[in-house]
């Protein structure tokens, strides 16, 4: 089966994480949504997304199914889907959830002209940052069911402490004198995955391909730790998309991560207010802070971002495509993309700077910072300028 999941609304609501990425490219759980849909369908997912992301996620030819990107699957969403004819469309109240017809057929008009089938039970949509780590713990248990039915875990080295046996490890995981609670959820470690020694982990928890915890480690549940990550220090419900790093001492939680970040050592957010208020967020539609509805809310940081060590990040801090922050002081919540500095103030980040030091980055893990990734990232540098008021 081909599909493509197509971007909505929810791609301008998730930024600054989605500047980088279509939405179904985010992980949470486990997997990234479109693979999640990929294995429950057994199928080959393309994107419909922004021009300029297009050409690194490009869409499918001979796709008849296309299904909301914002959406995590569930058996009700997959029997739903799956029931679809031709010509009509899946609909709960605005939000389109999947439509079905021959890509022939297709024009701007086509989605107004299809049959519209209700949609009634609840679903995870993934609309604003803090949505990640909010259902992360719901669609780690459900990531963990998928992936490791019928199927019988490696085995760990006997110096470690099991409490609970709802832990399941791949080929070439390795662990060594720590300890793992899975009796308030699962545990997952990846194909290659490092936990070394002296680590304490509390699921739920998701360790995947070629990452590593080091010594000493603190996790706790409701967190992932995406591929090609190294992480340290404390970390609850976190989800780290890959390719990332916070190696060191610092508190880490109620946060998303995203690729290509760096956290220095003895940096710390902060998830929760002093007077126990209900957390803002940076809005980009609005350019101005929303009410998230939650006590606890600490980081988002989206691609390429990094902070020196000894950073302190105030409740509800959101860190642009590139930021770089350094300094002593609370720098403010909201971090533009490709700024340089902290509280003592920003400069603009520029193009060149970043590209040398993503070289750089890309090189360490094999692989090539190449003209698709620059075009990225420059128009993200241009259509954020207005953001930049230093």
């Amino acid at each position: 089966m081909i599909i493509n999941l197509f971007d909505d609304s929810a791609w301008k609501s998730l930024r600054p994480l989605s500047f980088t990425r279509p939405v179904a490219d985010l992980r949470i759980g486990i997997l990234t949504i479109a693979q999640k849909w990929e294995k429950y369908l057994n199928a080959e997912s393309g994107f419909l997304t922004i021009a300029y992301l297009a050409v690194k996620y490009p869409s499918l030819s001979g796709a008849e199914l296309f299904i909301n990107g914002s959406i995590c699957p569930d058996e009700g969403l997959l029997n739903a889907i799956s029931n679809l004819k031709h010509g009509e469309c899946l609909k709960k109240q605005d939000v389109v959830i999947a439509y079905k017809i021959n890509t022939a057929d297709f024009d701007a008009h086509t989605l107004d002209k299809l049959q519209t089938i209700a949609y009634s039970d609840n679903f995870i949509r993934i609309a604003v940052p803090e949505d990640i780590f909010k259902y992360n713990d719901t669609e780690l248990r459900k990531d963990f069911a998928l992936l490791t039915k019928g199927r019988t875990s490696a085995k760990l080295s006997s110096t470690n402490t099991f409490i609970g046996d709802n832990i399941f490890v791949e080929e070439g995981a390795e662990a060594e004198c720590s300890s793992f609670n899975s009796l308030n959820g699962p545990i997952y470690l990846g194909k290659n995955a490092q936990v070394w020694e002296g680590c304490h982990i509390r699921g739920s928890f998701a360790l995947c391909n070629d990452s590593q915890i080091k010594m000493g480690a603190k996790i706790y549940g409701q967190t992932t730790i995406g591929p090609y990550s190294r992480v340290g220090g404390e970390i609850n419900n976190a989800v780290i998309w890959g390719y990332s790093s916070k190696g060191h001492e610092g508190y880490l939680g109620n946060a998303v991560m995203g690729q290509w970040c760096n956290i220095g050592a003895d940096s710390n957010n902060s998830n929760l207010k002093n007077n126990y208020a209900e957390v803002r967020l940076w809005d980009y539609e609005k350019e101005s802070f929303r009410e998230t509805g939650l006590q606890f809310c600490g980081l988002i940081m989206a691609d390429h971002a990094k902070c020196g060590i000894n950073t302190m990040f105030n409740t509800g801090t959101v860190a642009g495509v590139s930021a770089n922050i350094f300094g002593p002081g609370f720098p403010r919540n909201f971090i533009p993309d490709f700024a340089w500095g902290g509280a003592q103030g920003f400069d603009v980040y520029s193009l060149n700077k970043m590209f040398e030091t993503a070289t750089k980055v890309y090189e360490r893990r094999n692989l090539e910072f190449n003209k698709i990734e620059q075009d990225i990232l420059t128009q993200v540098f241009e259509d954020t300028k207005t953001y930049r008021h230093f």
